[in-house]
C-alpha cells in the first residue's frame, strides 16, 4: 500500500442537492430542492446523470426527495467523514484538515500535525475554512457493486449534525448492525432567522418508509446473521476501511478537490452570499422605513 495515499471507499457516483451554473461569466453553485444522482463524469454541460437517477425519479413520480440506501460500514465514523477543511482555491489541494483539537497542515517541510482551534478561530485560514463532510452510501438498485458507494458531499452544518446524530443513534438501536439497516436519505426543509423565511434544505437519514423501528432492527439482525453464515466478515471490512483512511493525511485528491472547491469553497459562492446579505439588509431597511412612515402618518 502506498504510504501517504488515503484509501477511500470506491465511488461509483455522486449524490447532490445542487449544481454549478454559469452566470455573468462566473461558475457559481446553485442549490436545489431535490436530489440528483450523477456519475463521476463531468462535461461542459455539467455532471452526467447516473441511470439510477431516472429510475428513482420515475418511482418517486417527479422530484427526487428521498433515496433508498444502506450503509457500507457498521462504524458511523467510517460512513460519514467530517472535518474542518481549508483548500487551495487555485489548485484544489487540501491545505489543512482538522477536528477542532488537532489538524494536519501542509507546510514547506511536508505535513505537520498542529493544534486546531476550529474554523471560526483559525488565524491561518483567515475565514476560508469550513466544515466539510462526505457520506458514503450504497444506493438500492445499484447492487451490482456491493462495495461501490455514492458520495454525498456537503458543507452544511444542518446536514452534518443531523447525519452524525442519526448514524450514532441507528448504530446504537440496531446493536451495532448499522450496515444491515434498510434506510433512506430524505431531503428536509426549514426556515431560520438567518434565512428570513426562505426555506433551506438539509439531508436526513431515516428508516425506510413503511418500516417500524422494531421491524427494521429485526430485519437487520437477520441480514447480519445470513451474511455471517455466508462468510461475509463485516468487522474485517470496517478494520480495512480504518487502515485505508489512516494511510494518508488528506482524503481528497487534488483532481477531485477542484470540483469540491468550485461547488463548496469558491470565491464566487462567497461573493454571491455577500450579495444575498446585502439584498436582505436592503429589504429589511425598506420594511423598517415603511413602518416608520406609516407610524408618522398615523401620528
Amino acid at each position: 500500500m502506498l504510504k501517504g495515499l488515503a484509501i477511500t471507499p470506491p465511488a461509483i457516483g455522486r449524490i447532490s442537492i445542487g449544481r454549478v451554473v454559469e452566470r455573468n461569466g462566473k461558475r457559481l453553485p446553485e442549490k436545489d430542492d431535490q436530489f440528483t444522482l450523477t456519475t463521476q463524469v463531468q462535461t461542459r454541460d455539467g455532471w452526467v446523470l447516473h441511470p439510477l437517477d431516472d429510475e428513482l425519479r420515475k418511482a418517486a413520480g417527479g422530484k427526487l426527495r428521498s433515496i433508498p440506501v444502506q450503509m457500507l460500514f457498521n462504524d458511523p465514523a467510517l460512513n460519514l467523514r467530517a472535518d474542518y477543511s481549508l483548500f487551495d482555491r487555485n489548485k484544489g489541494r487540501p491545505m489543512c484538515v482538522g477536528n477542532g483539537e488537532t489538524c494536519r497542515r501542509r507546510g514547506k517541510d511536508g505535513v505537520e500535525q498542529l493544534p486546531c482551534p476550529g474554523a471560526d478561530a483559525c488565524g491561518f485560514a483567515q475565514g476560508e475554512c469550513k466544515p466539510y463532510a462526505r457520506l458514503h452510501a450504497l444506493v438500492d438498485g445499484g447492487a451490482s457493486d456491493e462495495l461501490g458507494s455514492f458520495v454525498l458531499r456537503t458543507t452544511s452544518y444542518n446536514t452534518i449534525r443531523t447525519l452524525a446524530a442519526r448514524l450514532e443513534y441507528l448504530h446504537a438501536v440496531s446493536d451495532g448492525n448499522l450496515a444491515c439497516l434498510p434506510l433512506e436519505l430524505k431531503l428536509r426543509g426549514k426556515s431560520t432567522a438567518m434565512s428570513f423565511g426562505t426555506p433551506i434544505y438539509y439531508v436526513d437519514l431515516v428508516l425506510r418508509a413503511g418500516l417500524s423501528m422494531e421491524q427494521a432492527v429485526a430485519d437487520a439482525k437477520q441480514l447480519a446473521k445470513r451474511r455471517r453464515e455466508a462468510g461475509v466478515d463485516q468487522k474485517a471490512l470496517d478494520q480495512a476501511a480504518h487502515r485505508g483512511f489512516a494511510n494518508g493525511a488528506f482524503e481528497e485528491l487534488e483532481e477531485d478537490g477542484s470540483a469540491v472547491v468550485e461547488e463548496f469553497f469558491s470565491t464566487g459562492a462567497a461573493d454571491r452570499a455577500a450579495d444575498v446579505g446585502a439584498c436582505v439588509e436592503s429589504g429589511l431597511k425598506s420594511r423598517l422605513d415603511a413602518r416608520v412612515a406609516a407610524a408618522t402618518n398615523r401620528a
